[in-house]
């Protein structure tokens, strides 16, 4: 797989379960990687798992993805001088309850977090991306879009629109040399999974319903995510990849 040496990252929830050990993977590719995310401590882990040689391609930046003019402001001073090559829509909240429970203003806080933060994102890098004539965006989604979860409406709203965004943004921005594609992770064993009272009971229940019987890491979204920024993946747009272990197929 061709090598990200020089490519600039911008990658929201980038030191998360699934994003730590991507981003270590990119670092190691050799890309600049500007990861986005709010939590101290876990920005604190990546940079001490970051080996010294890398970590002056590490730049963590500490944001709250809801404060939409701060974030604005934050991504106007990264593409001030140069491009970002990549761009990956990661971050996302996930509250768990019935439907009728939550609020109007806590599906727009849902919504601002796992959406319009990727649409402030994407709109910083496109410019650059079409000066230059290449880019990549990469989505990340859920399978929950399969409709197998419940008490999980808002959530499941956020990531079919970043699956509608997916497919307008590679049919808009192809014609510039950007690619845009999701990703749809499976049930992995993160801090997503602490939502469930039974964990091991779940874990079971994971494995039972997965072609493949073991559960998913993050080293699997790491290979993913690895692809649709390679130049391998230069002819692949609006797609996306599941990755779940043959849980649900297409």
């Amino acid at each position: 797989m061709s090598s990200l040496k020089g490519r600039r990252i911008l990658y929201t929830g980038a030191s998360g379960g699934l994003g730590h050990r991507t981003t270590l993977d990119l670092l190691n590719a050799g890309a600049e990687v500007y990861a986005l995310d709010r939590d101290h401590s876990k920005n604190e882990a990546l940079l001490a798992d970051t080996p010294a040689p890398l970590q002056s391609q590490l730049h963590l930046i500490e944001a709250d993805l809801a404060d939409q003019p701060g974030l604005q402001s934050l991504l106007a001073q990264l593409t001030v001088d140069r491009a970002l090559d990549a761009v990956i829509n990661n971050a996302a909240i996930y509250p768990s309850k019935a439907f009728e429970e939550y609020s109007l203003p806590e599906h727009a806080q849902i919504h601002a977090i796992n959406v319009e933060a990727a649409l402030i994102c994407t709109l910083a890098a496109l410019p650059g991306m079409r000066k230059q004539g290449w880019g990549r965006i990469i989505n990340v989604t859920s399978i929950t879009l399969s409709g197998e979860w419940e008490n999980l409406a808002p959530y499941i709203q956020s990531k079919g629109a970043l699956l509608g965004l997916t497919r307008a943004w590679a049919r808009e921005f192809g014609k510039w040399g950007i690619t845009v594609n999701a990703i749809a992770p499976g049930a992995f064993p993160t801090d997503a999974e602490k939502i469930h009272p039974d964990p091991e009971g779940y874990s079971a229940m994971v494995l039972d319903r997965q072609a493949i019987k073991r559960r998913g890491h993050a080293g699997d979204i790491a290979a993913a995510i690895r692809f649709f920024l390679s130049e391998e993946a230069g002819f692949i747009t609006g797609q996306t990849l599941a990755v779940n272990g043959g849980w649900t197929m297409q």
